[in-house]
């Protein structure tokens, strides 16, 4: 008698698109996505998502030799999961796949992973976005008429030298200022944008001495989107209540302004 397949994780299935399972547990996911057909779709949909990010950020993508670097894995005492990158030349982590829906941590029957940096990096940039975004008087700690002092701040606290204040004016946000907080434990930066409308998004900067890949990817949260990006120490993060393809532009456009 065939024992019945486990439940297949939508942690599971992101570790699956983005090649992050070991064999065995590659299989099971197979065996369970056909008699799955709804989530296999979805899984597709991921796979042409991961593509479209692909050819979008392929115009930046660059080989040296000290790239060889960015494949060098970090040491868990315990082991957990999540899709954590996707080190595909400088196009595939920080935006992959679904840089859809993964918050707190999922865990594997077999074997046990934990959510990295990488994976709990959007869900910080979402929560930033949803407590500042509406705040009328205390948006922002430091307005845009002081924007040269709002980049040396900020770069000093997270050892960017020559961070930039990102300017979106051509895609019509400008820069309403920005705060020093928490991400990952660490100083982060945020700086906030608003258009003529009063619709406004976020742009989350942090770092990560540890990491050393690189990835392109969605996350969603009810109606806010994330698009978010990690660069060698450094992870980046577009977060709003707008439509994915206004996000790509305005990650684009940071991605060409920010250091790498």
């Amino acid at each position: 008698m065939n024992e019945p397949i486990p439940t297949v994780t939508e942690a599971d299935l992101h570790a699956y698109v983005d090649g992050q399972l070991p064999e065995a547990t590659r299989a099971r996911v197979e065996i369970w996505l056909r008699d799955n057909p709804d989530e296999a779709s979805k899984v597709a949909t991921w796979r042409a998502q991961n593509a479209e990010i692909r050819t979008l950020f392929a115009g930046f993508e660059t080989s040296k030799d000290s790239d060889v670097a960015l494949v060098a894995r970090r040491r868990f005492a315990i082991v957990w999961p999540r899709y954590s990158a996707i080190a595909a030349c400088a196009v595939v982590l920080f935006g992959l796949g679904a840089l859809s829906g993964y918050y707190g941590p999922q865990i594997f029957d077999k074997p046990q992973l934990q959510l990295t940096e990488v994976q709990t990096f959007p869900q910080e940039a979402q929560n930033a976005f949803l407590v500042y975004a509406g705040e009328v008087r205390h948006p922002v700690e430091v307005f845009a008429n002081e924007e040269a002092h709002l980049a040396t701040w900020l770069g000093k606290r997270l050892n960017i030298p020559n961070l930039k204040v990102p300017n979106l004016q051509t895609i019509g946000f400008h820069l309403v200022g920005g705060r020093l907080l928490p991400v990952d434990g660490r100083p982060g930066a945020m700086f906030m944008y608003e258009d003529q409308a009063g619709e406004r998004l976020t742009v989350l900067v942090g770092r990560n001495p540890a990491n050393r890949t690189t990835s392109f990817r969605f996350a969603s949260a009810d109606n806010v989107e994330t698009f978010y990006w990690i660069d060698g120490e450094l992870g980046y993060a577009v977060t709003g209540e707008i439509s994915r393809d206004t996000l790509r532009k305005v990650a684009e456009e940071c991605y060409r302004q920010f250091p790498s």
